[in-house]
């Protein structure tokens, strides 16, 4: 599909003390005026983590667009041409941007699963934190929207629980990895760029993305409406993947780059008119390094 970047803060509260001197029995000498109340420093708030823009590996998790689906060949992950971790110079995955040629092989993974939603994120990332990375790219959320019927896409909140608890379960086992965030594209830019193809229209009809996708020339109030409701969710799931991001230090939403991006028909996959291409694929990887990379 097509493809159309979080920060967190911490902080430490000096206490304040005060000393204060009672006052002695009757008779007995007056006592020695009462030293002044005394105000500790306030600790200094320790800086926040830097950022990493050169990071010494790379662990991908999401869905089928992290993993080439139909970059390569019909119905098949072509992981080599990934974005996020892929091999193929044409390309110039993040991987290859950020570690080298000689490096991807040995200090990447890529862990997405096609067909995944949300609700597998957690265990990706349990995963990916076990290979202690440096980064973790997360692109996923368009399954989640991408139904049979806009009845079936995800409960926002529960899309909010799975994101937050995918990023507890890497900061648990590494807590120093900074994680890169994907948008979920624009699914209504997709229907605007391939309802007027004959030959996209009819490999749609087999099923792609119904909720957003089905009878793409119906252009009644009904269908609008369907496709309004996609979208909205769409945007709703990016609101949280932005707020969530933004609650931690170390985690780099992409701002809404792949949600705003204004794809065409050369960059999706020939066979399904919905994943990227190798085109595609390229401009992502070029997304996401423009926004790790920036200062």
């Amino acid at each position: 599909m097509p493809y159309g970047r979080r920060r967190f803060r911490t902080t430490a509260v000096g206490a304040l003390l005060a000393a204060t001197v009672l006052a002695g029995c009757a008779g007995s000498p007056a006592p020695a005026p009462s030293a002044p109340a005394s105000t500790a420093a306030p600790t200094p708030s320790p800086p926040p983590a830097p950022w990493v823009s050169s990071p010494a590996s790379v662990a991908a998790v999401g869905d089928s667009i992290t993993r080439a689906f139909d970059a390569c060949a019909l119905l098949a992950d072509c992981p080599e041409a990934s974005w996020a971790t892929g091999t193929d110079p044409a390309v110039n995955s993040l991987a290859l941007r950020l570690l080298g040629p000689g490096r991807v092989a040995g200090h990447s993974w890529n862990l997405a699963e096609s067909g995944s939603r949300m609700a597998a994120l957690p265990e990706q990332m349990a995963r990916a934190a076990a290979r202690r990375p440096a980064l973790v790219t997360v692109m996923s959320g368009a399954n989640d929207a991408c139904r049979p019927t806009p009845g079936g896409m995800t409960p926002v909140a529960e899309f909010r629980w799975s994101f937050e608890a995918a990023l507890a379960r890497l900061r648990k086992d590494a807590p120093e990895a900074r994680v890169y965030v994907a948008s979920v594209p624009d699914l209504l830019r997709l229907w605007e760029t391939g309802r007027a193809s004959p030959l996209v229209r009819r490999v749609w009809e087999l099923g792609v993305c119904g909720s957003m996708l089905a009878d793409p020339e119906d252009l009644g109030a009904a269908a609008a409406g369907r496709r309004a409701a996609v979208r909205d969710r769409v945007v709703a799931y990016n609101r949280v993947l932005a707020e969530v991001c933004a609650a931690d230090a170390l985690c780099r939403y992409d701002g809404g780059a792949v949600f705003g991006f204004r794809f065409d028909g050369t960059l999706l996959s020939r066979w399904d008119w919905f994943h990227p291409s190798r085109g595609g694929q390229a401009r992502l990887a070029e997304l996401a390094y423009r926004r790790i990379t920036a200062p």
